[in-house]
């Protein structure tokens, strides 16, 4: 499906769970589709679009339903620090903060007061998480692939690594999980120079290079046999550089901050019980991790399934060696028919319960 350009849904000046706010805020937002269908909420992951599930060959269908697909803050449509001069250093984002502009974007500006369902990939499925215990009954089904419900501790630590490296080439350590940077004392912010912004945006890319991909990934040299590098410098270089260098180093730190963050009972009235948030989900879940995810392991779904009420949510596992990038964004094709098959199932009778659709596969 060929990209299209996005809209603008202004939100005012934005309060955030941290006590600051964003002046003048906007989200930005792709919609597919007739209004008057039944709507899905389909939210960003940490660096684009996911336009590869939506297709008149796909269960996201637009002759069917009416897709939402907004943008995450800090994402560089959405308020974020390159487009919003305004915001300097920018404030902190969490999930719920988006997921609140989101069904802002969704009830205000759109009038749709139940969506048929809320899915998403890596950090957008940290956001479906994050509707389903916002907005319990908004809902009827919420499918989170190759995420979490709250990034886990290992999850934070591969993310602290990736970041210092990035933020080593402007001289300024990380100030810890969930923060930015250090600031140097006595010096204002600035922004990056080009070559920190490339020395800096290589080596975020070339630490992301041995997370996005599982072991047997490499081990098959899919690298060289899916994507026709030659070898593995190549790979890092043309692959894994090519994608960092493409992005803001600001804007990557915002969304990291939220990834990193990350946890739905941070609210009321959960206040941190994280058993309790699993148990107010209404939605049916088919929750999808990846069996070789290095980040999001299935091990973490299943304790999250296991905290919902009977009969709410099933797990299923990609049989896949594309670690995370098993659920997207769209480059194995066998994923996209699995994730794809399993979507039809679900939305096919959602008057069946989950085990007697999934029966079927």
């Amino acid at each position: 499906m060929a990209a299209q350009e996005y809209e603008i849904f202004k939100l005012g000046d934005w309060k955030l769970q941290c006590g600051a706010e964003i002046p003048d805020a906007h989200i930005a937002y792709k919609t597919f589709g007739d209004s008057k269908s039944p709507a899905i909420v389909y939210p960003t992951w940490y660096s684009g679009y996911n336009e590869w599930l939506i297709g008149e060959d796909k269960t996201l269908n637009p002759k069917n339903y009416f897709i939402i697909v907004p943008a995450l803050f800090g994402n560089g449509q959405s308020s974020s620090p390159s487009n919003h001069p305004t915001a300097k250093p920018f404030p902190k984002c969490s999930f719920y903060d988006n997921v609140r502009a989101q069904h802002a974007l969704v009830s205000k500006h759109f009038h749709i007061q139940h969506l048929r369902a809320v899915l998403g990939w890596s950090m957008g499925a940290g956001q479906t998480y994050q509707w389903a215990t916002q907005y319990p009954d908004f809902m009827d089904l919420i499918v989170p692939f190759c995420g979490s419900a709250k990034t886990s501790l290992h999850n934070q630590v591969f993310l602290e690594g990736v970041k210092s490296a990035m933020l080593a080439a402007k001289k300024i350590p990380s100030a810890g999980p969930n923060e930015g940077g250090v600031a140097v004392k006595g010096e204002k912010y600035r922004t990056w120079t080009e070559e920190e912004k490339s020395v800096g945006m290589k080596a975020f890319g070339r630490g992301y290079a041995g997370w996005g991909f599982s072991q047997a990934f490499y081990r098959e040299r899919l690298h060289e046999k899916h994507f026709g590098f030659k070898d593995l410098e190549s790979f890092m270089s043309g692959f894994w550089e090519t994608w960092a260098c493409s992005k803001d180093p600001e804007n990557m730190l915002v969304m990291l901050q939220t990834w990193q963050s990350g946890d739905c009972s941070n609210q009321e009235p959960y206040n941190g019980n994280f058993e309790k948030a699993m148990q107010s989900i209404k939605a049916k879940a088919l929750v999808l991790p990846s069996r070789t995810d290095l980040y999001f392991p299935p091990e973490d779904s299943e304790y999250e399934v296991a905290n919902m009420k009977p009969g709410i949510g099933q797990m299923f596992a990609f049989p896949s060696i594309w670690g995370h990038w098993a659920g997207g964004p769209g480059d194995s094709k066998d994923d996209v028919k699995w994730l794809d098959d399993h979507l039809r199932k679900l939305f096919a009778d959602s008057l069946d319960t989950l085990e007697t659709v999934f029966s079927k596969l």
